[in-house]
């Protein structure tokens, strides 16, 4: 197998993050191309990621800041790390330090996911224990409604008049 090159990954959940800190870390382990995506890794189309796999040759190394970066389950994971392994392709992730070139690190991959997937499930728990808890109590979450009087006054003040809709709020 011959030696490839370092291809960097880098993703943030939303629009309104920055890629930067990603970006400038996987130019910083060398790599001298970098894919990226503004969405969330639960989503079955990811632009830069499709492009990414497509680009990626035998002897390539992807880089990532941290494997939460390429996917979001355990299963989806393991496999991302088969399909690539299969392809002559290896995997570094930096915030982990793991290198599937090895054993270990197949292995510590595998564990690291696991861990992460009862992260996300745990947390996903305790916001639902919350949630309900606050419902037994009569609290439904969410911002309070405003009266129908309320929001019909400030219809009629806001078409009749020269305020903005934050002045009308007030």
């Amino acid at each position: 197998m011959e030696n490839g090159n370092k291809v960097g990954y880098a993703r943030v959940s939303t629009f309104a993050q920055n890629l930067d800190s990603q970006m400038d870390d996987l130019l910083a382990a060398g790599c001298e191309k970098s894919f990226s995506d503004k969405v969330s890794g639960v989503k079955e189309s990811r632009p830069g990621w499709d492009e990414l796999l497509n680009y990626l040759r035998p002897g390539d190394t992807l880089v990532v800041t941290e494997l939460s970066r390429m996917s979001r389950s355990l299963r989806h994971l393991l496999q991302i790390v088969e399909e690539l392994e299969e392809r002559g392709v290896t995997i570094v992730s930096m915030r982990e330090n793991i290198d599937t070139k090895s054993a270990s690190g197949r292995a510590f991959v595998s564990i690291m996911g696991a861990i992460s997937q009862l992260e996300r499930e745990l947390k996903s728990e305790r916001a639902a224990a919350g949630r309900a808890a606050a419902k037994a109590r009569g609290r439904t979450g969410g911002r309070p409604r405003g009266s129908t009087e309320k929001i019909q006054q400030a219809t009629i003040m806001y078409k009749n008049s020269d305020l903005t809709a934050a002045e009308v709020c007030r």
